[in-house]
């Protein structure tokens, strides 16, 4: 698996544009396989993405190391995830940041990322069951907020809970999503689109 690890880098990744050598050690060392339920495995270092179960999908590798190295991570951020799904880009985000606060809506997702990030070792990551669309107050600001499913349009909770400085990199969208960076600085927000994407819909809670 590991020599599959480094071709998907070498091929997927670094063969298009992402060349910050922290993410691509990270995409190096998180095994992706071990995010991917039982009957997928052998899919996964390919790159698509795959579904994990409960309707939602592991993002592509590529779609992955892209948006973690628009969050500009240098190892001191507290960085807010919404949709934990399988836990791989937390896994991804915890290697690279302070802290890693991820918010699952689908209860046997939230769980099972819980239980998997802390039997592989992932201790920076804290899960939480609960809507993403509301963020999370009482962690706020957040120097990063990296989101792993599609809003219609970005909640502006979530840039509400962004720290000055801060970056918020997220796909957009109903059918056509884009995917956005936006920074806050000096209580101005800047957002420019870097491509479009796929995602699964962003779920809001009840």
């Amino acid at each position: 698996m590991e020599k599959l690890r480094e071709i998907m880098v070498k091929d997927q990744i670094e063969a298009r544009g992402v060349s910050d050598e922290r993410v691509l050690r990270a995409m190096r060392s998180v095994e992706r396989h071990k995010f991917i339920p039982g009957i997928h495995i052998s899919s996964a270092y390919e790159d698509h993405p795959l579904p994990i179960g409960h309707g939602q999908t592991i993002s592509q590798p590529y779609i992955v190391a892209l948006m973690t190295e628009l969050c500009e991570l240098d190892g001191d951020e507290k960085v807010l995830e919404i949709g934990t799904g399988s836990g791989y880009q937390a896994a991804i985000l915890s290697l690279l940041a302070k802290e890693v606060y991820s918010i699952e809506i689908v209860e046997p997702l939230a769980k099972s990322a819980r239980t998997r990030l802390a039997e592989l070792g992932y201790d920076r990551v804290q899960v939480k069951i609960g809507d993403g669309y509301r963020g999370w107050p009482e962690k706020a600001p957040f120097d990063v907020i990296i989101l792993t499913a599609s809003p219609p349009r970005i909640p502006q909770q979530l840039i509400d809970q962004l720290a000055d400085g801060g970056i918020l990199v997220a796909p957009e969208g109903d059918y056509t999503q884009e995917l956005v960076k936006i920074v806050k600085r000096g209580g101005t927000v800047s957002k420019k689109t870097v491509t479009y994407v796929r995602f699964v819909p962003m779920i809001h809670g009840d």
